[in-house]
């Protein structure tokens, strides 16, 4: 059988432009004499549509756009559409998260997916129903074990534990199907493709069948989806891989059991760094945010810091250079050294650079504020009304100019509520929210493999807010190599803080920084959305209460 992957970046809602798309990969698919054209994960609304899935015109026009697409395959080839179905019942969730087999120009057969992922940013059984029944497809001779995403993460023999009680995968193969198809909507994490691989491996080998599988590529809201879509031979042997963080078209002819047909080659393994991934997934998440909610450019903040640094390269890939836009705004505090890095990470990215010292206005501030605070010492209070003074400037020119404010806060900090409301927080996008300090400066150096762009002195220099005189980042933290591993202990892998000290971190330490990342939920909430690439991130996959006394 002769399969083309269609893994295309999808618009949520976008019905007229994902069925265009769709159309384009179908005829692609013709001129390659395909049998069978493969869409992702609700290919027709685009994933994740959320709350849109309450609206009934939003599912009527998911199924006009499936039978616009269905009528395409009237000439061949067939096709595999992810789509939202009503469920039929009357009892229920009243949708199902489902797959059509379309052939000869309509639907001639649909099935619904069955394990229903309610964690991290999942919220799947808030509005589909499971299906009852898992059965094959039927494409001429060949019998199809289509599942959906979810339903292949749940093999005995590959998690100690198990979420689900049953496995799709396994009842599809005691059908004898001859080929497994999954379509996948998967959020990017690092490290994620190598472990879809090894489950994908093991379910090939297992049931004995070529194992085909296809995941969306693009950025919607803070989810990134890598692509990667892979297919593994009942050997073990990867015999087909799509690119990561991009569309493509993948053409591939499978064998099926009993046929003549030669065995696909295998391919070299996949070797890329966690920062080659990681700073693509990035760019992708931010291009996408940026075109898909109507913005073309982009203004930043720079500080001179390693922070804004990689934001601004980022950004500067994602929409070009001559669509960014820094600012540096100095204090009193702010060191020469600070504004000559700003000014030449912008020379060395090719973007415009303003300098805009805002001392006169945080003096204004204080002249007002400073008799209301009579009786008590200067703290924090006014140390954050700098970055008060530059959020409000940098709105004013995304408003002005129509520009996509980007927040420079790394993981670290949001964790520990190292950072202010209505300051640095204030923006539009959080391009590094989910990416701790000690990985910031792995990808710096990463930006740096070829040539200088980030200047050496900000990558080497002590991190600092530079807020108050002599201020450095470890006045008030522990060193990011400390701090960062409690913080993924304690919100990647839940872990309470008796576990986390058995791992040999002072206890006193690892309680000052579970209470700091515990009470600064509330500014997490009025935080920017940020971008995910970790198992867990900040935003909407982390659901903790703000008044708790746990």
């Amino acid at each position: 059988m002769r399969l083309l992957l269609a893994q295309i970046n999808f618009t949520v809602g976008a019905f007229d432009q994902n069925v265009a798309r769709m159309a384009e990969a179908i005829a692609h698919g013709r001129t390659q004499g395909a049998d069978l054209v493969v869409f992702s994960e609700l290919a027709t609304t685009g994933y994740p549509p959320r709350d849109l899935l309450r609206h009934a015109g939003f599912i009527d026009r998911n199924l006009e756009a499936l039978e616009r697409v269905a009528s395409l395959t009237a000439g061949g080839p067939a096709a595999l559409v992810g789509f939202v179905d009503r469920n039929p019942l009357s009892t229920g969730k009243p949708l199902h998260n489902a797959v059509a087999l379309c052939a000869g120009g309509r639907v001639v057969d649909r099935r619904a997916k069955t394990l229903l992922p309610t964690y991290d940013v999942f919220d799947e059984d808030r509005y589909f129903e499971p299906a009852r029944v898992v059965e094959p497809m039927q494409l001429g001779d060949v019998r199809l074990g289509v599942t959906i995403c979810e339903d292949v993460w749940n093999d005995r023999d590959f998690w100690p534990t198990r979420l689900y009680h049953r496995d799709p995968v396994e009842d599809l193969a005691a059908q004898q199907v001859d080929l497994f198809i999954n379509i996948s909507a998967s959020p990017f994490s690092v490290t994620k493709s190598d472990l879809r691989r090894r489950l994908i491996r093991q379910q090939a080998v297992t049931h004995g069948r070529y194992f085909v599988y296809l995941n969306q590529v693009g950025g919607n809201d803070e989810l990134v989806f890598d692509g990667h879509s892979i297919g593994i031979a009942p050997s073990g042997d990867e015999i087909l891989r799509g690119r990561s963080f991009d569309e493509d078209s993948i053409a591939c002819e499978i064998p099926i059991r009993g046929s003549a047909a030669p065995a696909p080659r295998a391919l070299a393994p996949y070797d890329v760094s966690v920062e080659e991934e990681a700073y693509a997934a990035l760019v992708l998440g931010l291009r996408d945010y940026a075109h898909k909610c109507g913005f073309s450019s982009a203004v930043l903040g720079l500080s001179g810091g390693i922070d804004s640094a990689l934001t601004a390269c980022l950004a500067a890939d994602a929409l070009g250079a001559d669509r960014v836009t820094g600012v540096a705004m100095p204090t009193r505090y702010s060191s020469d050294g600070s504004v000559a890095d700003a000014e030449a990470l912008a020379t060395n990215l090719g973007i415009r650079c303003h300098l805009v010292p805002i001392d006169a206005i945080y003096q204004s501030y204080l002249d007002v504020v400073t008799p209301l605070f009579e009786g008590r010492a200067p703290d924090a209070t006014e140390e954050n009304l700098q970055a008060r003074v530059r959020g409000a400037a940098l709105m004013a020119l995304s408003n002005k100019f129509g520009a996509l404010l980007l927040t420079t806060g790394n993981k670290s900090e949001l964790a520990v509520g190292y950072c202010t409301l209505y300051g640095d927080m204030a923006g539009g996008l959080a391009v590094i929210s989910d990416v701790p300090k000690t990985l910031v400066y792995r990808l710096s150096r990463y930006v740096n493999r070829t040539r200088e762009i980030i200047p050496a002195s900000t990558i080497t220099k002590p991190p600092s807010a530079e807020l108050r005189p002599d201020q450095r980042d470890e006045d008030s933290l522990p060193p990011y190599d400390v701090l960062d591993p409690i913080v993924q202990a304690y919100v990647e892998e839940h872990l309470d803080a008796d576990a986390i000290v058995a791992r040999g971190f002072d206890r006193a330490t690892v309680r000052d920084v579970l209470r700091l990342i515990d009470r600064s939920e509330y500014k997490r909430r009025q935080a920017a959305p940020g971008l995910k690439i970790s198992s867990t991130a900040f935003g909407v996959g982390r659901r903790f209460p703000i008044a708790a006394k746990y």
